[in-house]
């Protein structure tokens, strides 16, 4: 029996991807068919990454979500519940987009060519209509043609992924609960597909289940904790026999996870079933629930209970930009996805993979040679980290961390630039101690001697950086950088 064919039969045993996630594989994609769409969080998360990567994805759609950095700037509650959301909003947004245009985001100029979607139910009281209005407004703003834009919002239904076929466990269109996909006689993947990509084959309403890949996401997320262990990629037989492809990124929303739905929105959704005969991966990363309060942007300290994707800060300020961690992982998943040639001849990985003279801030990374490599690329924690190909066989990684425990893998490159799948990972600690940070209340951390009070603000010691309000309930991560120096973050 092929290793496919145990991942499959495991699954199918256990119901869950995990125990058998394999890597991503690298498909001949054609890299300007490349387009991403999601649900609530997913939705709020597509945009984004529409904006920060806007070279990357020419496509995205929008199911239930709202303009990009609103909850940068106000409480996420002030950009849901069918909250209206002001000019002076928007324009605090897009200010947000022309500084960081062709800095910490891709160029705004090349959001004006991307086909937008989005839909909305009008009984979507969890999101709602005018969000939604606000995200339209927001791409007409940025230039978005009326020809590259469709904004439907469907009677009745509620916040929900639209399907026009019944399957086991959803609800009906105007139930918003568990699994949050419905039967509401529209077609959503169909709808956000054929906007992107023009007309559609006739779907395949029964997929192959061995073109489910569950594939290891802890090589892309660089340890974020609101991302699982694995996720799922549909692979069309055509596009793994080498034909070239398009590919598509589908964000599952809030409570929406595997862990917390199983596989229904990678399988009930209806993606799969057009991916299947019209040549188009579809890639489902997946996130997993955070019970830690963490900083948000304008939320104050907040956990992901729900498994979110990050459209609020949990995970760093710059949550909205291409240096967030976890839309650095989706671009790196896609790269992955799109950096081969199918079936074409891809080279064995390299085996043997070992570190060696750590330091406090290098390591040593070194493999076996593998017959017809023109070179090889090194990953850390899913990142690649050689500028060109490596023409040896070892490399020495620098500028890390102190006292931390990294992962790496290497693949090597054929004579076509063609990547082969990663090797085990092999892991090392640099010497020397590791930051500290420590989490607690700004009125705890006063009284610890990490911050001290001024006008009413707890302020770190050393770097003087504001906090928040000196109170007991808001929560702080400070990390120590030196005696008596703490900044606000989080240790590697």
């Amino acid at each position: 029996m092929s290793r496919r064919a145990w991942v499959a039969l495991a699954i199918a045993i256990t119901g869950y991807s995990s125990v058998c996630a394999e890597p991503l594989p690298a498909l001949n994609i054609d890299t300007s068919k490349i387009s991403v769409s999601g649900l609530s969080s997913g939705g709020f998360m597509a945009n984004q990454l529409g904006y920060a990567h806007a070279s990357t994805f020419m496509g995205v759609g929008v199911f239930a979500g709202g303009p990009y950095m609103c909850a940068g700037h106000s409480n996420y509650t002030a950009c849901m519940y069918n909250a209206s959301i002001s000019a002076s909003m928007l324009n605090a947004m897009q200010a947000d987009i022309n500084n960081w245009s062709g800095t910490a985001n891709d160029d705004k100029s090349l959001v004006a060519g991307q086909k937008i979607f989005m839909f909305v139910g009008s009984s979507d009281s969890t999101v709602g209509p005018n969000p939604m209005s606000a995200l339209q407004t927001q791409y007409i703003n940025n230039g978005v043609p009326a020809a590259n834009r469709i904004y439907t919002q469907r009677a009745g239904a509620a916040h929900t992924f639209p399907t026009d076929f019944d399957s086991s466990g959803n609800n009906s269109c105007g139930s918003t609960s568990s699994p949050y996909i419905s039967n509401c006689g529209y077609d959503g993947a169909k709808a956000v597909l054929q906007h992107v990509y023009g007309t559609l084959n006739a779907r395949n309403n029964a997929p192959a289940a061995a073109n489910y890949r569950p594939f290891d996401q802890t090589l892309y997320s660089s340890g974020n904790p609101g991302m699982a262990a694995s996720g799922w990629v549909y692979v069309p037989a055509s596009c793994a026999a080498g034909t070239t492809c398009k590919l598509h990124v589908a964000l599952h929303g809030c409570v929406q996870s595997e862990s917390q739905v199983g596989d229904k929105f990678v399988k009930n959704t209806g993606y799969t079933r057009w991916a299947d005969t019209n040549d188009i991966v579809v890639l489902f990363p997946q996130t997993k629930v955070d019970s830690s309060n963490r900083v948000t942007a304008a939320s104050g300290a907040l956990p992901n209970p729900n498994a979110c994707w990050d459209w609020i800060g949990w995970y760093g300020s710059n949550f909205a930009q291409k240096a967030g961690t976890q839309a650095t992982a989706i671009k790196a998943m896609v790269d992955r996805v799109a950096s081969g040639s199918g079936g074409g001849g891809a080279l064995p990985a390299p085996t043997g993979v070992a570190t060696s003279g750590a330091t406090a801030s290098s390591m040593t990374i070194s493999w076996n040679a593998v017959s017809g490599a023109t070179g090889y690329n090194v990953y850390r924690n899913g990142s690649k980290v050689n500028g060109a190909a490596v023409a040896v066989t070892s490399y020495a990684d620098t500028g890390l961390a102190a006292g931390t425990t990294y992962s790496w893998t290497v693949t090597d490159l054929n004579s076509g630039n063609v990547e082969s799948a990663h090797s085990t990972p092999a892991t090392g600690t640099t010497t020397g101690s590791a930051a500290v940070c420590f989490t607690a209340s700004n009125y705890a951390h006063t009284t610890a001697g990490r911050a001290h009070l001024s006008m009413g603000y707890a302020l770190a010691n050393g770097s003087n950086q504001n906090m928040g309000l000196w109170n007991v309930f808001i929560t702080t991560t400070l990390k120590q950088t030196g005696p008596n120096h703490y900044v606000i973050g989080t240790c590697p």
